[in-house]
């Protein structure tokens, strides 16, 4: 078990997550993965949802270069040039819940997550896709709350 894995969709409670893992990381001298997980979006019609046209897929390179920028930015945000502990920041296409749980089964000691991130639902104290993880996963799993400003 060589790495943390952790959730990153460019909000406050993902950037504390990230603070924390980080931290966490030094402690354990093991590096960080911060991976942001992007979906294709699905066209609602009158028989449900649909994948977009082929020229619309076409545009999934900038899609996928997009969710590269946020976490690369987000992680130099978080860390800096902070150099003794290594933090890779990946994008990968995919349900957030299962991509974090798929990289958690390749190497992880442990997944954290943010309490809540972009989701809609704002009043529930845990978010579907840390409740996925923390229900599913194959390591330990830190669901991080954001520390409330006094």
């Amino acid at each position: 078990m060589n790495e943390i894995v952790v959730g990153v969709d460019g909000s406050d409670e993902s950037r504390d997550a990230l603070g924390w893992a980080v931290e966490e990381g030094r402690l354990r001298h093991v590096p960080v993965r911060a991976i942001h997980a992007w979906e294709l979006p699905l066209i609602p019609t009158g028989v449900g949802l649909v994948p977009p046209a082929p020229d619309v897929v076409a545009e999934l390179t900038s899609l996928a270069e997009g969710a590269q920028r946020l976490v690369a930015t987000v992680v130099e945000t978080v860390v800096g040039d902070a150099q003794d502990v290594a933090v890779d920041a990946v994008a990968i296409e995919g349900k957030p819940s299962q991509v974090l749980l798929d990289a958690a089964e390749e190497d992880a000691q442990m997944i954290v997550v943010g309490s809540r991130g972009h989701g809609g639902f704002t009043a529930l104290l845990i978010g579907s896709v840390s409740e996925q993880v923390a229900r599913h996963a194959p390591c330990p799993v830190v669901v991080h709350r954001r520390r409330r400003e006094a």
